[in-house]
């Protein structure tokens, strides 16, 4: 059977199926060299069909300690090539045992430049004899994951609150609300704090006040910030009364719990390679970064200073506010795939603002 991946549009690209089975989601894109054992086990793709910029993928192997997260969140892998030889399949093996289609051969570079130029559409991927076929199946498959509940990250979130101790003992303890975290945030706070509590997505203000924490954390996360149900309230409520920290999701959430406003960018920024202005560590660096969606800038509140810009297409890439005690990064400074200069913001969240 060929491989097809299907866009919502009516286009179609022909490849071939390694593995997996037929399922549908965004299709985007990502320009890192490495890392995508981290991209794939990161909650914010949840719902994404990743397609690989970088041309061999599977290179160098698995390794269960990199992970972002205790299981895979997207929906397809595509690549122009794969490492499937005797001695090193493993990454093949990883995602088709766990169901997810695996695509390669396809024309990557006609593709993304389709996803630059149009925006990131629906898609499904699936094997069929014909491209007839191809399209009567994807059409069942998309309509039916756009029935999902709207509030991503709510779906991408623990259920149930997590302690962690720290590693400084003489460190701060902080309430994390986990919009669907990766694990470097939560391994960069634990190596600065002497505890960290996880709290689900939904947690009230009362819940996290009850910990009493000396700072909160808003963590990264998937989909549209404006879908997020009860974290924008209780985030509104938490302003002022402990200083917060949003990374990504958080970084959007905390923009609209200020009373700013979001908006869906054209394809996103994601790849490991993002030149970023940052006038908080006074350097210019590159970056790590997963997202559909940015903060408007023009909506903040004027005590609100934006310190972060992408240079690629000056964006809002971060906002500190000193009165009310928040900091907002779009982009990831814990990394993983991608650069380590950023990770200084969490010594600064960590020193300067609790």
């Amino acid at each position: 059977m060929t491989a097809y991946l299907v866009l919502e549009s009516g286009e179609t690209y022909k490849g071939v199926w390694q593995g997996g089975e037929d399922r549908a989601g965004e299709v985007v894109f990502n320009t890192s060299h490495s890392g995508y054992e981290e991209i794939a086990t990161d909650p914010s793709y949840f719902s994404q069909i990743v397609v690989m910029t970088a041309p061999m993928q599977g290179n160098y192997g698995v390794e269960d300690a990199v992970w972002e997260s205790k299981r895979l969140w997207i929906e397809g892998f595509i690549c122009l090539e794969l490492q499937d030889s005797e001695r090193d399949h493993s990454w093949k093996k990883r995602l088709t045992d766990n169901g997810i289609p695996l695509v390669t051969e396809i024309d990557t570079r006609q593709l993304v430049l389709r996803l630059r130029s149009g925006g990131t559409p629906w898609g499904a991927l699936v094997q069929a004899a014909s491209e007839t076929e191809a399209k009567q199946k994807a059409e069942k498959l998309i309509a039916a994951k756009k029935t999902l509940d709207k509030d991503w990250v709510y779906l991408a979130s623990r259920k149930e609150t997590e302690t962690r101790q720290g590693q400084n003992m003489v460190g701060p303890r902080v309430a994390v609300l986990d919009f669907g975290s990766k694990e470097n945030i939560l391994r960069e706070l634990e190596s600065r704090c002497s505890e960290i509590k996880i709290f689900n997505s939904r947690a009230s203000m009362q819940e996290i006040m009850d910990y009493n924490p000396d700072g909160i954390m808003l963590t990264n996360g998937p989909g549209d910030p404006a879908d997020v149900k009860v974290a924008i309230g209780t985030v509104r409520e938490l302003l002022g009364v402990k200083p917060i920290f949003g990374i990504c999701m958080g970084h959007q959430i905390l923009g609209l719990a200020l009373g700013g406003k979001t908006y869906k960018m054209k394809f996103g920024h994601r790849g490991s390679n993002h030149p970023i202005q940052d006038s908080i560590l006074q350097q210019i660096y590159m970056t790590s970064q997963n997202h559909g969606y940015a903060v408007e800038q023009s909506t903040l509140p004027e005590d609100v200073k934006v310190t972060h810009i992408n240079l690629n297409d000056g964006t809002v890439a971060g906002f500190y506010s000193e009165k009310r005690k928040c900091l907002g990064i779009q982009y990831h400074p814990e990394s993983c795939p991608g650069p380590h200069e950023a990770s200084g913001l969490f010594s600064f969240f960590v020193e300067r603002m609790i």
